[in-house]
């Protein structure tokens, strides 16, 4: 899987049909045009590195220049959207738990 969706509780709303695992996520996301979907929706989008370049209506980490320190206010601003994004990544990790137990009951 390279595109998932959560809502900010960590709900999962919408996983990508399969591409290669070698295929960047910004690549994925468009691809299936979750991010275009999104906009469209009015849905903001909170996103890792990753996506750093996906466009303006992706929200994404502040990036430390080369030789440069993030100032307080932008360390800030990283922790805020990683906080936001923590439940998210926890629902994405347990699914991909769960893609990895043996075949059977729960």
């Amino acid at each position: 899987m390279n595109v998932q969706v959560a809502d900010p509780t960590g709900k999962l709303l919408w996983i990508s049909p399969a591409l290669p695992g070698r295929t960047h996520d910004v690549t994925a996301a468009r691809t299936h045009r979750i991010i275009r979907i999104c906009e469209r929706q009015g849905v903001p989008v909170l996103a890792d590195r990753a996506y750093i370049g996906a466009g303006p209506w992706v929200t994404t980490p502040i990036r430390r220049l080369p030789n440069r320190n993030l100032t307080t206010t932008q360390q800030t601003i990283n922790r805020a959207l990683s906080a936001a994004r923590a439940p998210v990544e926890r629902s994405i990790a347990r699914l991909k738990d769960l893609a990895n137990l043996p075949p059977g009951p729960l």
